[in-house]
């Protein structure tokens, strides 16, 4: 009952406190967050839509998330943050009765404090995204697995079943191939294949269809081929086989992201891992054996390394592909600790006191800096029925969209209209926000133009008329804070500008 306490008490302050006054961010947290606004908006709980259209991006589960908590707390930063934490906080339970089940309470405890105080998980458990719900399912599919295998239970497959359908309602069909994978590789290492047949029982297969069904079939009947060509094609193919940030696609991406992810435990645990890795070396060279690991081993081991290894495999990496790893990890490396108490405890402890702090001087200056809801503030009071809006810069505000109530125009150039519109089966057909080019401007309206910094000439230059200056954003207050500490003086720089055409004056 006391871990019990303590992990809930951890989980509300690493969670939840403080996580109403993060503003949403582009480029992603605005796109669920807007998408999950007009659902609410239209009524309709069953076709995600934004900027008006349908959107295919992510199947429903995290919608409905969203949806739920604005219609109980209304449209905001609170409830767009809930779900995340609360499943956040049903991951490191999860991983405290996993670990204490297949070890012992005081290893699950400590992967448990573990998961929750590092930096990636901590993070993920604010991010307006689905990973976190995809984690708690992924999870749950292999946990359960596991324990019906091992108790020789297969009637509880159908629990993993249906908890793999959910994962496949938050992601799609890789909520169902990799825990899948998994299972198949333990299996094969287990050297008990025969006992797929035990699994893939009629019975567990109709619970998955059924759960499954409940928004793929509609949806395929309600919007058919221009459903499974976006879904399919674009989000789940072309994420998989072309990089939609090549420079990401580097073998040691994710050694990268692991280590900087489960900070602060891997400046402990890397030194370890080498450590051990040569002692069993050692041990190999001196008795001629390969190292022998028990079933809880071996399960863990392939859980936490397919998922690494798959998601680097695929084109198109993200930070937060290998969370579902860091449940397995956990529990593996809390036996490290178990021995170790008293500089585990305090780990956890500078942990649950800094994490806290970070969320008020750099995570709120960062999601500043990456939100459009300043910009929409200014905007509020001079914006009328006739007032024509547009956008110009690198990326495209959605941001500006959720918090201002109104449409606005991304405006490019035509020479790079061409090259950004969307087309079918490329990365260009996430872009279904409005388009304007400089030439289609209106000369009968009232035009507001929200401008990055950085496309100040590159607006100027190209928009016709005289444009005066009527507000400004700025930028890098993390910068500024450190300037001013290191140097002694003040440092300004401006995210966005705000320009009013002068006839409209």
């Amino acid at each position: 009952m006391v871990n019990v306490i303590c992990l809930s008490v951890v989980a509300l302050m690493m969670f939840f406190l403080g996580a109403w006054i993060l503003p949403i961010t582009d480029p992603t947290e605005s796109v669920y967050a807007l998408t999950a606004k007009e659902m609410l908006a239209s009524g309709d709980w069953l076709s995600p839509r934004i900027h008006g259209d349908y959107w295919y991006d992510k199947p429903i589960m995290f919608y409905w998330e969203l949806l739920v908590a604005y219609k109980v707390f209304g449209v905001g930063e609170f409830a767009s943050r809930l779900f995340p934490a609360i499943f956040a906080t049903l991951g490191i339970f999860l991983t405290y009765f996993f670990g204490a089940k297949i070890y012992n309470v005081r290893i699950g405890f400590a992967a448990a404090l573990m998961l929750a105080t590092t930096l990636e998980y901590w993070y993920l458990a604010h991010a307006v995204i689905t990973d976190m719900t995809l984690m708690v399912m992924f999870a749950a599919t292999l946990i359960t697995f596991f324990l019906a295998y091992r108790a020789g239970r297969p009637e509880f497959y159908a629990a993993s079943f249906a908890a793999s359908a959910v994962a496949v309602l938050t992601k799609g069909p890789v909520g169902f191939f990799l825990p899948g994978l998994i299972i198949l590789l333990f299996l094969a290492w287990m050297g008990d294949l025969k006992h797929l047949r035990k699994i893939f029982r009629p019975i567990n297969l109709v619970v998955f269809a059924a759960v499954c069904s409940l928004w793929y079939l509609p949806m395929t009947l309600i919007h058919g081929a221009s459903f499974a060509e976006n879904f399919l094609g674009v989000h789940n193919f072309l994420r998989a086989t072309v990089s939609e940030y090549p420079k990401t696609d580097v073998w040691y991406y994710y050694l990268l992201i692991s280590a900087v992810g489960f900070f602060p435990w891997s400046v402990a645990l890397i030194p370890a891992a080498v450590v051990k890795f040569f002692r069993r070396v050692e041990l190999f060279i001196e008795e001629g054996r390969l190292p022998v690991f028990d079933p809880h081993e071996k399960f863990l081991i392939v859980w936490a390394a397919t998922v690494v290894i798959f998601f680097q495999l695929c084109a198109t990496k993200y930070v937060t592909y290998t969370l579902p790893a860091m449940i397995p990890a956990a529990i593996f490396v809390a036996r490290y600790f178990a021995n170790r108490w008293k500089i585990f405890l305090r780990t956890a402890i500078a942990a649950v006191i800094i994490f806290p702090l970070l969320m008020y001087f750099v995570a709120l200056p960062l999601t500043q800096d990456n939100s459009a809801r300043r910009e929409a503030q200014l905007l509020a009071p001079m914006i009328d029925a006739e007032t024509c809006v547009v956008s110009h810069g690198k990326e495209y505000p959605t941001s500006l969209v959720f918090y201002g109530g109104t449409k606005i125009f991304r405006l490019e150039t035509r020479d790079n209209f061409e090259k950004v519109r969307p087309r079918p089966m490329s990365w260009t057909s996430k872009n279904v926000m409005p388009f304007m080019t400089f030439d289609e401007l209106p000369a009968d309206k009232k035009i507001l133009a929200v401008v990055a910094a950085d496309f100040e000439q590159s607006f100027l230059s190209n928009a016709a008329g005289k444009w005066q200056l009527v507000g400004t954003v700025d930028k890098g207050a993390l910068e500024s804070w450190a300037e001013k500490f290191f140097y002694g003086r003040d440092y300004r720089k401006l995210k966005s500008k705000i320009f009013l055409r002068e006839s409209d004056i």
